[in-house]
């Protein structure tokens, strides 16, 4: 049977989701978070970087990335200069150092977009869940374990749930705009 609390906890992972991928969007100022789940390899396995070094950051551009063992360290290398941020990275023993540069307004306005654009899939993904719920609440109906009166009040309860996860995930996107364009 439907439980209002199993489909607000079915949304809850969609949200987090698009929150983890917004911290790995780069904006005006260092984040480790742009980092630490790019995937290195690591004595011949793909690992998070997060879990061969420590990741900090050092004002104005600069993430500095401590390796807990110098074998990483072409590894790391590799992984930043070959991921999406189109960045270098310099050696010097254990610590990487990455410098960020200046975004440009170009590739501010490719972020932004890139961010709606990410909004709109974990939107289309809400729709569906929330599609799944009603279909269920239907069949419910339908089997005879759910009255009329419940099937309606379970409908509007699922559309509030949705209201409320868009309404977060609009919050998110102004927030990530705002650091982005700042």
């Amino acid at each position: 049977m439907f439980s209002i609390e199993n489909f607000r906890a079915a949304l809850k992972p969609i949200t987090d989701s698009l929150t983890k991928e917004f911290a790995g969007i780069r904006t005006g100022r260092p984040s480790p978070g742009l980092v630490e789940d790019l995937r290195v390899m690591y004595y011949g396995e793909l690992l998070p970087l997060k879990q061969v070094a420590s990741v900090g950051v050092m004002p104005p551009r600069d993430i500095v990335i401590q390796a807990w063992d110098k074998e990483a360290i072409p590894g790391i290398i590799k992984a930043i200069e070959t991921s999406s941020l189109h960045v270098s990275a310099t050696a010097d023993g254990l610590t990487v150092r990455v410098r960020l540069p200046e975004l440009s307004e170009e590739r501010r306005e490719e972020l932004v977009k890139h961010t709606k654009r990410l909004a709109e899939d974990h939107r289309i993904q809400i729709r569906h869940a929330r599609d799944e719920a009603n279909k269920s609440v239907q069949q419910g109906f339908s089997d005879g374990e759910v009255p009329e009166d419940r099937k309606f009040m379970f409908k509007d309860q699922i559309q509030e749930a949705v209201d409320t996860a868009n309404k977060l995930i609009d919050s998110l996107v102004e927030k990530k705009e705002g650091e982005i364009r700042e």
